[in-house]
C-alpha cells in the first residue's frame, strides 16, 4: 500500500510505549499529519468521547494501540474490570474507525490470544481460534480476540481493510513500570532501581524458566508501520529474539553492575512455560528486528534511571 506523506494518522495510545516509538518513526518517514493521543485527551471507554475523536482529528489510518495493560499479576487481579474495558475502548474505536470510512486500521493484539498447545512451542496465526485461552491472562485475551472477530466482521460486511498484530512482550523506555501489576521487564526495571537505590535484594516471580519474545518499542514501532503498508489480517508481531526470563534478570544484574542480590520465589507462577510466534508473514513482509534484549534492557534501564520520578507506574 503506498501512503502519501500528507495522509492524516491517528495513534490511540499514542503517549504510551509502543505509541511514542511510533510516532517518532512515522515523523521519521516524513509524516507530518499524526494525531497521537492519550486518554488524557480522548476516553475510549465512553463511546461519544470516541465519536469526537474521530469528528476533531479525520483519520485516513489508524494504529489503534490503547488498552488497559497489565502483567502476569494484575491480568489475574482485575479479571472483570480488564475485559470490560478492554471491550468498551476496543468496539468504539473500531467501529467509528469503519464508519468514519478509514482506509486501513492496524489494531493492537496480544500473544494471549493464543491457546495453550502442549507439545507445540511456535505458535502461528492459523491456531488462534483452536482453544481456549491461557487462565493466567484470559481477559485479556477475550478482549483481543473479540476486537480480531469484530475487524473480521467489518472487513466481510463493510470491506474495512485492517490488520491485527499479535505482539510478543514489549518493552522500553516510557512503559508502564509498576513493580507488582506490570509486564515482566518494566516491572523487573523498577525492582532493580528500588533495590540499587536502597541496598536490598529483588524477589523474581517464578524460576526463571519461562521462554518468550522480547520486542524492543522501537523494533515493534516499526513492524506496525509494516503492517500497516504491507499486510492484512492476523499477524504475529516480534523480534524472533527467543529468552527465558531469567536472560532478563542477568542483562539487570549487568545493567548495575551486579550490586543487587536476586532472590527467585518459586512459589509464584510462571504463566505459560513457553509461548513464542512463528514470524514467517511478517518476514515475508521485509520485517527484521534490530535490537537485542540485552542492549535493549540496558537502554530501558538507564532511561529509567534518568526518569524515575516522571515515569509512569
Amino acid at each position: 500500500m503506498q501512503i502519501d506523506s500528507s495522509s492524516s494518522f491517528l495513534i490511540t495510545g499514542g503517549t504510551g510505549l509502543v505509541g511514542r516509538a511510533l510516532g517518532k518513526i512515522l515523523a521519521a518517514e516524513g509524516f507530518t499529519n499524526v494525531a497521537c493521543v492519550g486518554s488524557r485527551d480522548y476516553d475510549l471507554r465512553d463511546g461519544n468521547a470516541v465519536v469526537h475523536m474521530f469528528a476533531d482529528i479525520h483519520p485516513e489510518y489508524v494504529f489503534h494501540l490503547a488498552a488497559r495493560v497489565h502483567g502476569l499479576g494484575g491480568n489475574t487481579k482485575y479479571k472483570s474490570d480488564i475485559i470490560y474495558e478492554n471491550v468498551m475502548i476496543n468496539t468504539h474505536v473500531v467501529e467509528q474507525a469503519r464508519r468514519a470510512g478509514v482506509k486501513k486500521i492496524v489494531a493492537m493484539g496480544s500473544g494471549c490470544v493464543y491457546p495453550e498447545l502442549k507439545g507445540q512451542e511456535e505458535l502461528k496465526e492459523s491456531q488462534i481460534w483452536i482453544g481456549s485461552p491461557h487462565p493466567s491472562e484470559d481477559s485479556y485475551a477475550h478482549a483481543k480476540r473479540l476486537m480480531l472477530a469484530q475487524l473480521i466482521a467489518a472487513r466481510e460486511q463493510y470491506g474495512l481493510v485492517s490488520a491485527f498484530a499479535i505482539s510478543g512482550n514489549l518493552y522500553g523506555p516510557h512503559d508502564n513500570f509498576n513493580a507488582d501489576d506490570g509486564h515482566v521487564i518494566p516491572s523487573l526495571v523498577a525492582k532493580f532501581h528500588a533495590a540499587e537505590q536502597s541496598g536490598t535484594s529483588v524477589k523474581v516471580w517464578g524460576s526463571g524458566v519461562a521462554i518468550r519474545d522480547f520486542s524492543h518499542c522501537n523494533d515493534a514501532a516499526a513492524g506496525l508501520l509494516c503492517l500497516m503498508r504491507r499486510c492484512e489480517g492476523p499477524i504475529n508481531l516480534g523480534s524472533g529474539f527467543l529468552h527465558p526470563i531469567s536472560d532478563i534478570v542477568k542483562a539487570l544484574e549487568d545493567a548495575t553492575a551486579h550490586k543487587v542480590k536476586v532472590e527467585w520465589d518459586a512459589s509464584k507462577p510462571d504463566g505459560q512455560l513457553r509461548r513464542y510466534y512463528n514470524l514467517d508473514q511478517l518476514a515475508q513482509a521485509g520485517f527484521k528486528a534490530k535490537i537485542s534484549l540485552a542492549e535493549g534492557v540496558r537502554e530501558t534501564y538507564e532511561w529509567y534511571k534518568a526518569n524515575a520520578a516522571l515515569a509512569r507506574r
